[in-house]
């Protein structure tokens, strides 16, 4: 018989914390038990694995000790106080804020771009990335492999579900409002989102970007690799649900045929390339990434302002692959690595 594992689920009552348990019990990950973890006013509540439920308990009185894996997704000063706890008493940690992605000692881990990195993790942490990121690595790293990439322009539309259940239920109730003819109370974000688009995402810095773009600049270079690779981005985040989409531009070190980048894109595991020219033949978060697992891609051509300039159009649910669907592969990972 195969080993089983413990595992606990850190945030188990946020929306990732629910994807993650769904994911594990869909991939019917080995376990022997799992846990699930919330702060002291979740305790007592239940949420779903499969056809059960699963009492909350309380992470401050947790004992860790016997837990094999630990997903956190519950912000980063709770990962920053209890991940190393965690670690210590033996799990394997892999959290999904942003506490350690840029730690040195700590691998920040797209499954199907950079395992190799899982070897090295002398904290006993791994980091996921954020959601636009890690959608964004899975298109990129094949033909960052082939061609090399020297420059990224990039404009995100990231959805609400990425801020949070409260950010979800505002933009229903906002959309309810105004459809009603009454006013849009803004409480989660500055101003209204419904039927608007907010080019505003994390906290703004001296130079004028935000700490969501800059996201962008630092995990692009750490999981292919690179830190010569130029990334520029603007964040903005639209009145959809679930799925973020982003609009990117490549400049390339060498030239690659439009031919050459479909090979590679059809070939990229966790991938699927819709690209028909034609009304529809393209990915929206719709159609095609909510509630999904693939990264899409698609209206790929040739820029034509750039002689080795490569267009597309990158679409993936930021729950599942953003954010869950990578914690548990990640996970899978790990214990393959054991005898």
């Amino acid at each position: 018989m195969s080993k089983q594992y413990v595992v606990a689920v850190v945030g188990a009552t946020g929306a990732v914390g629910e994807a993650m348990l769904s994911v594990l019990h869909e991939r019917k990950f080995p376990m022997k038990e799992v846990i699930a973890l919330a702060s002291e006013r979740s305790a007592g509540s239940e949420v779903k694995f499969g056809n059960q439920g699963i009492v909350v308990r309380d992470l401050a009185t947790f004992d860790p000790k016997g837990v094999d894996i630990a997903l956190f997704s519950a912000g980063g000063s709770v990962s920053r106080e209890y991940a190393p706890k965690f670690a210590a008493a033996g799990a394997v940690v892999i959290d999904n804020s942003s506490a350690f992605r840029d730690d040195v000692d700590v691998p920040l881990v797209v499954s199907e771009v950079n395992p190799q990195a899982l070897k090295n993790r002398p904290r006993g942490i791994i980091a996921n990335p954020n959601c636009s990121t890690m959608q964004l690595m899975v298109a990129l790293a094949p033909i960052h492999r082939a061609v090399g990439i020297e420059r990224i322009n990039i404009a995100t539309y990231q959805s609400v579900s990425g801020t949070g259940v409260k950010a979800m239920e505002e933009l229903g109730k906002q959309t309810a409002s105004l459809l009603n003819f009454q006013g849009a109370e803004a409480t989660v974000y500055p101003v209204q989102i419904a039927f608007n688009v907010i080019p505003h995402g994390g906290d703004f810095l001296d130079n004028g970007y935000t700490t969501e773009e800059w996201k962008l600049v630092t995990e692009t270079r750490k999981i292919l690799g690179d830190d010569r690779i130029l990334v520029n981005a603007t964040v903005v985040r639209v009145p959809v649900f679930y799925g973020h989409s982003e609009a990117v531009h490549l400049e390339t070190r060498e030239k690659i045929t439009l031919e050459r980048a479909r090979e590679l894109l059809a070939a990229q595991p966790g991938l699927e390339l819709v690209d028909e020219r034609a009304p529809g033949g393209y990915p929206t978060p719709v159609t095609h990434a909510s509630g999904n697992d693939p990264v899409f891609v698609g209206r790929l051509r040739e820029d034509v302002s750039h002689p080795r300039g490569l267009d597309m159009w990158v679409v993936s649910d930021n729950i599942r692959k953003g954010a869950a669907l990578n914690a548990v592969q990640v996970a899978e990972l790990v214990i393959a690595e054991q005898p």
